[in-house]
């Protein structure tokens, strides 16, 4: 006679064992810190780095540029990268990326920054949050994650708190507003200001003890002080590099992933640095209509910089140790509109990842003639999240709490195997 209390036993056993067995199972690198490339707005993988065959831009469907051979034998990528294609063995191509969601960009933004769907009970945390999370920081004179960009919720540390948030740079050259002190305000004044603030600060959280928001922020503002230190704004100081380096990484976005390697150097755990140029083709990476046109401007940017970025890991001895991650919302199908521009495309896209100490210079899955399907190893956003996860160490199946109700950090995202080992 087997007892209710033997089935529970048993089952609590075979879960225990089930369990041992996925985190033996899962793939751990080596990487500490993520550089977090966004390309907003949807980038034409077929014109990046899926080329082809030519379209002509109006009703034969195809690439609009032509391709180029790479450091990966077989593996091509758009003409406009040709900083990038020597490179591509201290990289991933995954070309095979798929999702449901093409009609909207924030709700496909929000699925690649958080590896799920809205949900009308929980807040999900962005993969910055969950690192910043689960890694911790370096030191309490730097922040685990800064985003360069303007703030947005798909980048928020939901259900996890205020704590894990992100420090925001809507500009490279000072560091974060906030964070300097006002030219009328000399040292001793601001140690007074400080002192008062403290009093008040830790009084309150002495009466709301049982209050996680309130704890969270009174942990918040005293970081802030520390933040404002010389060790964390010196780092925005891009005159410390030479300048022919500053030169080789170009204009304002290769700027931007010039600040985030010196963030990552100084300690940073997750860097998203936003390619939100706008003013280059008039619509940036989102090319409908007449933004096609000049979509090679946005691609030469990227390139410039993202070779320098690579190259400056590399002799730093970083680039084993840090993950740097091209992403975007979804991609663009092959044929063009009315205007000569494409329109937006899920089940089928491109991401790329780099460095991190993954077995690189391979190229994950494989679409169709035109760039549409994906017909050999499909990676699903939720498996980009565990791959990149599983790089720096973390666990994607590990369970986070809401309250008391546990959530996986991946739903159920496998990392992609071929990369580890």
């Amino acid at each position: 006679m087997i007892t209710r209390r033997d089935l529970l036993k048993t089952g609590a056993a075979a879960m225990g064992t089930a369990a041992l067995s996925a985190a033996k199972a899962t793939p751990k690198g080596k990487a500490d810190a993520c550089i977090f490339l966004w390309l907003g707005g949807g980038a034409a993988h077929m014109d990046t780095f899926d080329p082809k065959m030519r379209g002509d831009g109006k009703k034969k469907p195809g690439s609009y540029y032509d391709s180029i051979a790479t450091a990966i034998p077989g593996a091509r990528v758009c003409e406009h990268l040709a900083r990038t294609a020597p490179l591509l063995d201290r990289c991933v191509l995954i070309r095979s990326l798929t999702h449901d969601i093409s009609g909207e960009h924030a709700a496909a933004a929000n699925l690649v920054h958080t590896g799920r769907m809205p949900s009308g009970t929980i807040i999900y945390p962005s993969i910055g949050s969950i690192v910043s999370h689960e890694l911790g920081t370096k030191s309490d004179q730097v922040p685990a994650y800064v985003v360069m960009g303007y703030p947005n919720i798909t980048r928020d540390p939901g259900f996890l708190g205020a704590k894990f948030g992100y420090i925001y740079l809507t500009q490279i050259e000072t560091g974060p507003n906030g964070l300097i002190r006002p030219p009328d305000v000399d040292p001793a004044r601001e140690d007074r200001r400080e002192t008062l603030l403290a009093g008040l600060r830790d009084g309150f959280a002495r009466r709301h003890a049982g209050d996680s928001y309130v704890q969270a922020q009174s942990a918040i503002s005293q970081q802030g002080f520390k933040l404002a230190g010389p060790r964390f704004l010196n780092v925005f100081d891009l005159k410390r590099e030479p300048s022919s380096l500053r030169e080789t990484y170009g204009g304002e976005f290769g700027q931007r992933c010039l600040l985030a390697r010196r963030l990552v150097q100084s300690g940073v755990r997750f860097v998203e640095v936003s390619f939100n140029l706008n003013f280059l083709n008039g619509a940036g990476w989102d090319t409908h209509n007449a933004a096609q046109v000049q979509q090679h401007l946005l691609i030469q940017d990227l390139d410039k910089a993202f070779a320098a970025l690579l190259q400056d890991l590399e002799r730093s001895k970083l680039l084993d140790t840090t993950l740097v991650v091209i992403a975007t919302e979804f991609g663009r199908p092959p044929e063009f509109d009315s205007g000569g521009g494409r329109g937006h495309q899920s089940r089928a896209f491109s991401g790329l990842l780099a460095g991190g100490g993954l077995r690189t210079g391979q190229v994950i899955g494989v679409t169709d003639e035109l760039a549409k399907t994906v017909v050999e190893r499909p990676v699903t956003v939720p498996d980009f999240h565990a791959t990149i996860h599983s790089a720096l160490g973390i666990d994607p199946h590990k369970n986070l709490y809401s309250g008391s109700r546990p959530v996986p950090i991946t739903d159920h995202g496998k990392p992609v195997a071929e990369l580890f080992g």
